[in-house]
Formats: structure tokens, C-alpha cells, sequence
């Protein structure tokens, strides 16, 4: 059996999932992975690649769920993004990073989604709109 961590993100990655899917967003990948880095949402909507975390917290939780969401973290995110971009020859696709907070309640689930919630630092730019 999962630990309970494990188990209340793959529900929060399952909420957001259907409620992207609802919003028009067509899901393209779930929990991508390279090395060490990993992307839990990857969408398409319209010609926009959509890389969206998603932060999960249980009943009684104090924090929010975008706090999770630091400098550190964000710089993974670009890391394993700029991976994805290559593998499937995509850099000239416009893309954003979305972040999707699930809040899991007694009564379901309470879900915000931020788009363009972050953007990576400029300079270095594989493209002209990809500042990384």
C-alpha cells in the first residue's frame, strides 16, 4: 500500500487531470520523468505546450498548496521542461508553466488553477520566447 503522501498527490494529479481535461486542455503526459526531475501534467491548449504542477494538500492542512512551490523547485521544472522540449524536437512551441492547487476536503475536492503561475529567469534563450 502507498504511503499516505503518495497516495493524496496521485488523487490531488487525478483531480487536476479531469478538471484541465474539463477546462479544454488535452492531457498529453502524466508524471514525465528525466533523471532525477519530474513534470506532472504536460498539455496541449491550442499549439500551447502546458507544463502543469500540481500542488496537493489533505483535510486540516495548514499551508497552502502553492507554497511547495519555491525558487528551487521552479528551477527543476525549467531543468526537466527544457529535457521534454528537446526530446520531442518542440523549442519553437509556446509553452507556459501552470500551477494547479488541490485542496482534498470531506466533501471533494477545491481546485484553482493559476496559469502562467511562474516564468524562468531570463538570458540564454534556446528561443526567442524561451528565456531559459
Amino acid at each position: 500500500m502507498p504511503a499516505g503522501h503518495l497516495s493524496l498527490g496521485a488523487r490531488g494529479e487525478e483531480a487536476a487531470a479531469r478538471f484541465l481535461e474539463r477546462a479544454g486542455l488535452r492531457l498529453l503526459e502524466r508524471n514525465w520523468r528525466w533523471k532525477q526531475w519530474e513534470l506532472d501534467l504536460i498539455c496541449e491548449e491550442g499549439e500551447t505546450l502546458v507544463f502543469a504542477e500540481v500542488k496537493t494538500r489533505g483535510p486540516g492542512s495548514l499551508a497552502a498548496p502553492a507554497d511547495a512551490l519555491n525558487a528551487a523547485k521552479q528551477a527543476r521544472l525549467f531543468k526537466a521542461a527544457a529535457q521534454y522540449l528537446s526530446k520531442h524536437k518542440a523549442w519553437e512551441r509556446p509553452c507556459r508553466f501552470d500551477l494547479v492547487s488541490v485542496r482534498i476536503l470531506e466533501s471533494g475536492e477545491e481546485i484553482e488553477h493559476v496559469r502562467d503561475a511562474f516564468s524562468p529567469p531570463l538570458g540564454g534563450g534556446h528561443a526567442a520566447w524561451q528565456p531559459w
